[in-house]
Parts: structure tokens; C-alpha cells; sequence
């Protein structure tokens, strides 16, 4: 075990019954600039390493896996190595990540990929890593996003819960993570296991895109960083997506994989939807 320091929301720091947009909380995507203050707190993290077999396709425990703790860490290789060309990402990548979708979950009917984020450490980069905790779907969000990259019949058998036969349905965002060329040492992955979490440590920020990108489907890597001074400013800002921020709760326990490596991939699950 170990001892990393966490950027929490700070409660004090919002009005917790604002709802209306750019009053309820907010945080720009495409660079610094927060409505909240952000406080930082010491928190023991537990090393997953010795219980994860590198050579297997899931980890030895069965504490923790995607349905029973919200993520699961498992041994996968891939061609792709530099993550600079989109289309081999967008074509290549994206079905080597179905495919450990699928052998991860065999009861997986389809599987839509629909987005991915390059993070790497350059400086003034939008696409740093992220320090703050956080889940990258509310529920709110979740439905968007099934609406957004279904047709429009298949999306509301979906999101009804039930299609024309009445069968059960269920979606699932998941979240593939791996590092890139070399083992993420100084900035490793870490999650909270959902079963130490209540609802309330959830709140929900909505996230502002410069309102130029509203019309596109995908504004992957076309964000800039924002003009001095301007960090405080919603003007030329729309919303366009909706995160849960994480607040403070001593109860809340940490784990991560020491070391991870290029072949291994971390798998998680903001929400989940029965």
C-alpha cells in the first residue's frame, strides 16, 4: 500500500441546488477553467500488482471485476504502438478493443466504439493527464451518447429497457485505458472501487465545448488552449456532455496496477444500465 495525494470537488465551493446551465457546476474541455475549487487529500492506494497475472486475460481475483468493482485490469497486447494515426486507431485499434470486449464478456451482442482520447504529457496540451476525479458519464449523458451513435429505433429499444419482444436490455459505456510506448510510472491509473461509493459522493459538472465544434460528431483533438485570462469566461462556450466530479469520502478505497505496461489495459465502467 501506498499514499498518493487526490483532487477532489471541494464542497464549499458550488451551490449543490443549481441546475441551470453555466450556474450548476461547469468545466471546460479544452483547457483550464473551472466554475468549482478543487482540494487535494492524502489517500492510501492499494497495488493490484501481485494479484495480476500479465500473462492472463483477466485478473486472478475475482474481487475485482468490471460488474463486481466498477473496473478489471487484464493482460492485452496490441499492433498498434505510437497512437498517431487516426485512422489506424479508428480502424485497427478500435477492433482489436472489441475483440477484448468480446472475450472479456462473451454474452456482448454489439459493441460501438465511438470516441477515444491520446493523453501525453507536453505542456500547455489540453489532453494532459487528468488529476481530478472523476466518472465520464452521468446517466443524463449515458442516454445521449446511446442516441447519439445508435439509429434512432435501435437506440429507444435500448433505452426503453426492453425491445419489441420484451426481452431485457442492457448498455454499458466502457472505458479502455492502456499506456502508450512506455509503463505509465509517474502518472498510473487509479479507481475507486463502486462499493465504497454512495450517490451522494457523485456530483454531477456539466462540461463546456467551445461552441464552434457544436456541429461536429466528433471533436476528438481539435480542442485549443484557451486565451490567457479567459479561464473564468462561459462566453463562446456551449454544453455539450455531463460528468459526475467526486467529492470527498474518507470511506472510498483506491487501487491501480504499479507499472503498467504498453500490453496491459485497464477496463472500466462509469455506469452501468439495467
Amino acid at each position: 500500500m501506498t499514499t498518493a495525494t487526490f483532487k477532489h470537488i471541494d464542497p464549499k465551493s458550488y451551490d449543490p441546488d443549481a441546475t441551470a446551465p453555466f450556474h450548476k457546476p461547469w468545466s471546460k474541455v479544452d483547457g483550464p477553467g473551472s466554475s468549482f475549487d478543487l482540494i487535494s487529500l492524502p489517500r492510501h492506494v492499494i497495488n493490484l500488482r501481485h494479484q495480476h497475472n500479465p500473462e492472463s486475460t483477466t485478473t486472478d481475483t475475482t474481487d475485482f471485476t468490471i460488474d463486481t468493482a466498477g473496473f478489471s485490469f487484464h493482460h492485452a497486447p496490441s499492433t498498434e504502438k505510437a497512437f498517431t494515426d487516426e485512422s489506424a486507431i479508428r480502424t485497427a485499434y478500435y477492433a482489436e478493443v472489441e475483440a477484448l470486449l468480446r472475450t472479456i464478456h462473451p454474452a456482448i451482442k454489439k459493441v460501438v466504439p465511438f470516441d477515444h482520447t491520446i493523453r501525453r504529457r507536453v505542456a500547455g496540451s489540453p489532453r494532459s493527464p487528468v488529476e481530478m476525479l472523476h466518472v465520464d458519464q452521468t446517466p443524463a449523458a449515458a442516454a445521449a451518447r446511446v442516441r447519439r451513435h445508435l439509429p434512432a429505433d435501435e437506440a429507444d429499444a435500448v433505452l426503453s429497457k426492453t425491445d419489441t419482444n420484451h426481452k431485457s436490455k442492457r448498455y454499458q459505456i466502457i472505458n479502455v485505458w492502456r499506456p502508450i510506448e512506455n509503463p505509465a510510472t509517474d502518472y498510473p491509473l487509479s479507481v475507486i472501487d463502486w462499493r465504497t461509493t454512495t450517490p451522494k459522493d457523485f456530483v454531477p459538472v456539466d462540461l463546456l465545448y467551445p461552441e464552434a465544434t457544436q456541429s461536429e460528431t466528433d471533436s476528438t483533438g481539435k480542442e485549443v488552449p484557451p486565451e490567457p485570462g479567459s479561464a473564468t469566461s462561459t462566453a463562446g462556450y456551449a454544453v455539450r456532455g455531463e460528468i459526475y466530479v467526486v467529492a470527498p469520502n474518507e470511506a472510498h478505497r483506491f487501487y491501480y496496477v504499479s507499472d503498467m505496461v504498453p500490453e496491459e489495459v485497464a477496463i472500466a465502467d462509469p455506469l452501468t444500465h439495467d
